[in-house]
C-alpha cells in the first residue's frame, strides 16, 4: 500500500489510519490461508510520525521434526519513525535501516517493510507440540505412535572387524567345550 502523506506533512492530519490485506511471500515450507491482515496508523505529534503496524495471518505447514501438519496464527508488529526525504544522512538510514520508514515525492510504501518483518520473525522451525520426539531415524515410523522395534544404537561400522573376530572366538570356544 503506498499511502498519500502530504496531508500530514502539509499540517492538516495529524493521524492517518490504516486498514488493508496484503499478499505476503512465502516462506520455505509454509503455506498462507490467505493475505495478511494489515491493521495499523500514523501518528503525528509536533512533527515527529510514528508508523505502528500489525500484520495477522494464518498459515498451515509440517512439523519440523514428525512431519504431521500443523495449523496456526502468526501475527508481527512493525514499529518505525517516519521521516521526510531529505531530513536524515545516508549515514544515518544505513546505521538505523530497521527505524525509519522513508517518505519518497509524498509516499510512502508500507508493502516492503511489512512483507519483509513477516518473512524475517517466521519461524524457521514449527512444532506440532513442544515435546515432539519425532521420527524414527531408521524406518520413519512416528516415535509418538509407541516402540517400533528398532535398536536404539547402531554398533559403529569401524568396529565391525573387532566383531566378527569375537563371534569367531565364541564359535572357537563353544567348539573346544564341546
Amino acid at each position: 500500500m503506498i499511502l498519500d502523506m502530504r496531508p500530514m506533512l502539509r499540517g492538516e492530519a495529524d493521524h492517518i489510519h490504516i486498514d488493508y490485506l496484503l499478499t505476503p511471500d512465502l516462506p520455505d515450507g509454509a503455506e498462507f490461508d490467505g493475505d495478511a491482515h494489515v491493521v495499523g496508523d500514523i501518528t503525528d505529534k509536533a512533527g515527529y510520525m510514528r508508523l505502528t503496524l500489525t500484520a495477522a495471518l494464518s498459515y498451515h505447514t509440517e512439523c519440523a521434526r514428525c512431519l504431521e501438519p500443523v495449523s496456526g496464527d502468526f501475527a508481527v508488529q512493525l514499529e518505525r519513525t517516519v521521516a521526510a526525504e531529505g531530513t536524515l544522512t545516508q549515514e544515518q538510514l544505513e546505521e538505523n535501516v530497521d527505524e525509519y520508514a522513508v517518505i519518497e515525492n509524498g509516499t510512502l510504501d508500507l508493502d516492503e517493510a511489512i512483507r519483509e518483518e513477516i518473512l524475517l520473525s517466521f519461524p524457521m522451525r514449527i512444532l506440532c507440540r513442544e515435546d515432539c520426539p519425532g521420527l524414527c531415524p531408521k524406518c520413519g515410523k512416528p516415535k509418538r505412535l509407541g516402540d517400533c522395534g528398532c535398536p536404539e544404537r547402531d554398533p559403529d561400522p569401524r568396529l565391525a572387524v573387532l566383531k566378527t573376530l569375537f563371534d569367531k572366538n565364541e564359535e572357537d570356544n563353544e567348539n573346544t567345550q564341546d
